[in-house]
């Protein structure tokens, strides 16, 4: 089975004394119950075993699980010493989203072969999906002391880091990524969320660009990359960037910044359309009911406050706001200036 498909895993965090001992684990993996650790390694698999585990490893490669998982079981009853029958378990159960299953058939695997690679990487991405994070970092770390070149390695404990908001400790291994594998759109699209959290937006906005067109851009990438580009001031782009989201996937979040940036750029119309269209959407989002009401207010100043319905609208949009989110005394100060 491929271990790509464990890649979209996003997040992050800092051990800055991991050791580089053997998996831990609460529970014993699946088949066998007894304590691995007091077993003498055996040499290895018979000849037949082998072609066994090829067989096992070829049913789960075509999607065939519950006999991949028969055959790594019914080889373990014979050998319970067989790293890849553990390993091909815990893979199974990654596929199938059962991590409680996943871990302790990665940590046996561990135990029996602490330099295996495929067992540490796996290990890690069981710990890191049930937010076992630091133990998750331990393992990366592992399978990292194994094979330092490893992308996915890297990019999991890279977003493992961004997990638990220690972005700064995540750079080192997204950038690792990145230069494993230049071609790998979610390699830089992790580093530029990286990058992001640490404030470096520019180089930020690179790597979400070089991601976008190395793979199928994402909602959540354009989403990433129209919040870097507001956070530059490059309203135009920012624009452009909301506009194409828009096309793909509508949502508040995305008119609420189409209409920032449009205010910024002194199209006050335009702005007005795309805040109205986020109320539609959410009548409680309270940031676009401010722009809804800073664009009517605008609107009536500038008619010498003859625009009396848009004097209502403003009135209106920041009561509603203030409603959602009491804690806006300047939205308070605004309606008291202007006897709204």
């Amino acid at each position: 089975m491929k271990r790509t498909l464990c890649w979209r895993i996003m997040g992050a965090s800092l051990l800055t004394a991991a050791t580089l001992s053997g998996c831990q684990t609460q529970q014993e993996a699946e088949p066998a119950q007894a304590a691995i650790i007091t077993l003498p390694r055996q040499a290895g698999p018979t000849e037949l075993q082998a072609q066994r585990l090829e067989g096992a490893r070829r049913a789960l490669d075509d999607g065939d699980y519950d006999l991949a998982l028969t055959m790594f079981r019914d080889i373990l009853a014979e050998n319970p010493t067989i790293t890849t029958a553990y390993v091909g378990i815990g893979d199974i159960h990654l596929v199938r989203k059962d991590y409680d299953k996943a871990e302790p058939a990665f940590a046996r695997a561990c135990r029996i072969e602490p330099r295996n690679f495929d067992a540490q990487y796996g290990h890690g991405v069981s710990l890191q999906m049930l937010e076992r994070f630091l133990e998750a970092i331990k393992a990366y770390l592992r399978a990292l002391s194994i094979k330092p070149e490893s992308m996915m390695a890297n990019l999991h404990i890279a977003t493992t880091y961004l997990q638990i908001d220690e972005a700064h400790n995540a750079v080192e291994y997204a950038e690792k990524a990145v230069e494993a594998d230049p071609a790998s759109g979610p390699a830089r699209a992790n580093l530029g969320a990286v990058y992001e959290k640490v404030g470096r937006n520019a180089e930020a906005i690179e790597q979400y660009l070089i991601a976008s067109e190395l793979m199928e851009a994402s909602p959540q990438l354009t989403m990433n990359l129209v919040n870097t580009l507001a956070k530059e001031k490059r309203y135009r782009e920012t624009v452009n960037a909301a506009e194409n989201l828009i096309k793909v996937e509508p949502s508040v979040n995305a008119y609420e910044r189409l209409g920032w940036a449009h205010f910024r750029l002194g199209e006050y119309a335009e702005s007005l359309e795309a805040y109205r269209a986020a109320v539609a959407m959410d009548p409680a989002h309270w940031p676009s009911l401010n722009g809804v009401g800073v664009n009517a207010l605008n609107k009536w100043l500038l008619s010498k406050k003859t625009d009396h319905q848009a004097a209502l609208e403003a009135r209106d949009a920041f009561r509603r706001s203030l409603r959602a989110n009491p804690e806006q005394p300047k939205v308070v100060r605004m309606l008291l200036k202007y006897n709204l």
